[in-house]
């Protein structure tokens, strides 16, 4: 080992832009510590995450690293090679030699590999503990790397200076203590081995939250308790929400059956909220007042329980807008910093895993948000991409889900190759984490039937008498007009004929594409405006503002009972609360032909309206595997249907026909729930799992194990891991005045938290592309970035007050997910 260099410090952990203030290298330590042991205790990991917290940035007591940094703040303009002074390899390094070079049980070398990975990763992600190479990229840096490793000594020395080896050791001992109990709990709770693997990304969020946080708080100057008690908020929400149910009673037509209905579904929810944590299901049907009775459900639930967080999780982004909105409008809320909405990322690739020390860099990542607040709002895909996801900007908020009440709406939307993963990660929140999920959706699917099924609370079903409540709930039929498929004028003429009877339509098709021809149709269609009927389109190339705007619009001539004909993808079929006198749905899956149906009649003010089930010969469905099979299987379903209506209750929608179609869909994919990843052979799943044809192929190739005991492959589970394939990125759009001015103020100087509000604000202006739509407006100039190429924004000329972006259209069609 190379000599050392004559001690020079203090060791230097952040530099204060605003006045050169130092945080030296133990003040750091012992703050993120803390920080860990708050987030960490919540599950009993304390320890682990504790122990985490203390060493992470040891390697930071050198010299190298002191001048690394010095010259970092000093030449913010040319910055030094990110990664030239390696500082989070050291940290593992004396985990491992300490503990693991001397471990007598196989629990402390699983202590020490547990936190060493996240030690050594809190700058990029979780390294594999066996990569398909067949190699252990964490043994390697823990045990074997040379380079950048010259001042261990030195950095090694300067922490036993201050920290007591024999406290170590006992804190060592405690941390070992809870892996064991971690793993009796898997056992007794019959889990898979994927529970330890997310109970490490648990430790690595930890880790990352209490770091990023403390440097933060730095910056700025500040100091904010790592835990924050939000009851008040909770109780004063409880009663405003309670309040609104008695102003809905109160009400002239509250004695409406649907009404009467409502209430129902109300009350009892808010008396299940008295038991215990678990997995439930909620299976309001459509327009039975859903948000309302599960947020009521929640409120409670996290008073009862002592809940620290609601979060509310949807797929697609009008759901999330829709209902943050309505729970605004009832919480009256002054202070609007506790509800967050989070669906987007404006910024892209900011994880802190550059090649350049980079100051502006460095505020990005310090101002993302880390879900700290009592009410969220976000997407399954943000879900998702907690536990799964590359790096570290994903991991970060996933302690934040421990202790929580998890509302899943529309939960039939998971896509389903994410299947188990997603029921794993249900399975890991409710058994180890301390939450509470409620699955909400008219349509429920059966997740507890597939191989890596829901652990579902005994009795989970929320509301009583589910078939009685889904008839009563009755208020369209639905006609089958598949057997001959149509294109945009044909359709055009279908709506013609529909609207001869009825005032307002809603058609919702498959691809952006499609909808665009049709609506081309209609709007140069004579009759369109011979009742003065306005016409509506509605897509994903829309920003959320644009949306949001256009469906106001929208609702305002619903209500008056206005012509309305609104053309639209099936982002407006899940959640929003709109009511058509007719509903005409292109082939798709049942479950999104009845979340269509609630779109029609929503609250009852007919006996019956029409739901008709159509084939656009104007869609290519070749990028939509999910949408091409879900209606080859409801085509099954209506030829049984057609053959034997009594078989289904007489209901295309009623939860028998409903719990058929899962059945059959779910089988015919079985081979896709698992997450595949064909260039491996394997899946993503069985990566996070046991592992175990990588581990076997090892010993066989080495003629012995491993020399560690954990097996996951983190890294190479996230290169692969995408929510929506080839899903491209964010761009910012200049759909109004707000928007402009949010382009031209995050292109300057801004502290942290002034970043966090910009960012917040910008969400509602971005639109999720894929890459060939990047590429193509890239091609026509439309594109231009921001704050160094971490920000992509449209030009005024490529945005379509109608359409949204007009990129070039290849007729794929993609989620509002975000």
């Amino acid at each position: 080992m190379k000599k050392d260099s004559k001690d020079t410090g203090p060791y230097i952990a952040h530099i204060r832009s605003s006045d050169d203030t130092i945080q030296t290298v133990n003040e750091h330590l012992t703050a993120v510590r803390c920080g860990c042991e708050a987030f960490g205790a919540r599950i009993g990991v304390s320890h682990l995450a504790g122990m985490a917290g203390l060493l992470h940035d040891l390697g930071k007591n050198t010299n190298a690293f002191k001048v690394y940094i010095q010259e970092a703040v000093a030449h913010s303009d040319k910055p030094p090679r990110r990664g030239s002074v390696d500082h989070s390899t050291a940290g593992g390094r004396f985990l491992y030699r300490r503990y693991h070079e001397k471990a007598k049980t196989d629990l402390e070398k699983v202590a020490v590999e547990w936190i060493a990975n996240c030690i050594i990763s809190h700058h990029q992600g979780l390294r594999d503990y066996l990569d398909p190479d067949l190699s252990s990229p964490f043994f390697e840096r823990v045990a074997l790397k040379a380079e950048g490793m010259e001042e261990y000594g030195r950095a090694e020395a300067v922490f036993l200076a201050e920290h007591a080896s024999e406290d170590l050791d006992h804190y060592f001992s405690e941390a070992t203590t809870e892996v064991m109990a971690a793993v009796e709990e898997i056992r007794r709770r019959r889990l898979h081995p994927i529970a330890s693997a997310l109970l490490v990304k648990y430790i690595f969020s930890c880790l990352i939250d209490a770091d990023r946080t403390d440097a933060r708080q730095f910056e700025e100057d500040s100091h904010e308790p790592w835990l924050t008690d939000h009851r008040d908020f909770f109780e004063r929400s409880y009663r405003a929400v309670v309040n609104q149910v008695h102003f809905y009673a109160a009400q002239e037509d509250s004695e409406q059956p649907i009404n009467q209905l409502r209430r129902e579904m109300s009350e009892q929810c808010d008396n299940f909220a008295t038991r215990s944590s678990g997995i439930f299901t909620l299976s309001i049907p459509t327009g039975g007042g859903k948000t309302l009775s599960s947020f009521r459900y929640a409120l409670k639930h996290a008073l009862e329980t002592g809940k620290e967080r609601i979060v509310y999780v949807a797929p697609y982004t009008t759901i999330i807008e829709q209902n943050a909105d309505e729970i605004r409008k009832i919480l009256q809320e002054e202070d609007r910093a506790l509800i967050l909405e989070h669906h987007s990322n404006v910024v892209e690739n900011l994880d802190d895993n550059g090649t350049e020390y980079d100051v502006d860099k460095q505020r990005w990542i310090l101002a993302r948000d880390n879900w700290d607040r009592p009410l969220i709002f976000t997407t399954m895909v943000q879900f998702l991409n907690t536990f799964y996801a590359q790096g570290t900007r994903n991991a970060r908020r996933l302690h934040r889900l421990s202790n929580a009440v998890i509302i899943f709406d529309e939960v039939q939307a998971v896509p389903p190759k994410c299947v188990a993963l997603f029921n794993e990660a249900l399975n890991f929140l409710s058994a180890l984490a301390q939450s509470t999920c409620v699955l909400c959706t008219a349509t429920q699917p059966t997740l507890d039937f597939v191989k890596n099924d829901l652990k579902l609370a005994p009795g989970a079903e929320i509301i009583e008498d589910l078939a009685g409540v889904t008839q009563k709930f009755k208020r369209v039929v639905v006609e089958d007009w598949t057997a001959s498929p149509v294109e945009a004028s044909e359709l055009a003429k279908f709506i013609r004929d529909r609207m001869k009877g009825v005032n307002q339509v809603l058609v919702i098709l498959n691809t952006k594409a499609a909808v665009r021809k049709l609506f081309a149709q209609l709007e140069s269609a004579e009759w369109i405006y011979d009742k003065q009927n306005t016409l509506f389109h509605l897509s994903t190339n829309m920003c959320a503002a644009h949306r949001k705007d256009v469906l106001a619009t929208m609702k305002q001539r619903l209500t008056k009972k206005a012509p309305v004909i609104c053309v639209s993808t099936q982002l407006l079929e899940a959640g929003v609360d709109v009511s058509f006198d007719c509903v005409i749905r292109s082939l798709a899956g049942l479950d999104s032909i009845a979340q269509a149906a609630g779109r029609c009649n929503r609250h009852g003010h007919d006996p019956v309206r029409t739901v008709y089930i159509i084939q656009s010969s104007d869609e290519v469905l070749d990028h939509l595997p999910e949408i091409r099979v879900g209606a080859e299987i409801t085509q099954r379903v209506l030829n049984e249907f057609a053959s034997d209506p009594s078989r289904f209750g007489n209901d295309l929608l009623s939860p028998l026909a409903m719990k058929t179609f899962f059945r059959y869909y779910f089988h015919q994919i079985r081979g896709e729930l698992d997450y595949p990843i064909p260039e491996l052979n394997k899946t993503l799943l069985e990566l996070l799992n046991n592992n175990t044809a990588l581990f076997q192929a090892y010993r066989h190739r080495y003629g012995a194990p491993p020399p560690i005991v954990t097996r996951p492959s983190f890294a190479t589970a996230e290169r692969y891991f995408q929510v929506i394939p080839n899903a491209g990125r964010s761009v910012l759009v200049p759909y109004n005045h707000e928007a402009n001015d949010l382009l031209t103020a995050l292109n300057g100087e801004h502290a942290p938290k002034n970043l966090s509000e910009l960012l917040h604000r910008a969400q509602q202006y971005v639109v999720n592309l894929y890459d060939h739509d990047v590429r193509s407006l890239a091609a026509s100039g439309s594109l231009y970035p921001l704050f160094r190429d971490h920000i992509l924004a449209v030009r005024d000329t490529a945005y379509s007050q109608t359409f949204g972006i007009d990129a070039e259209d290849k007729g794929v069609w993609q989620p509002a997910f975000g």
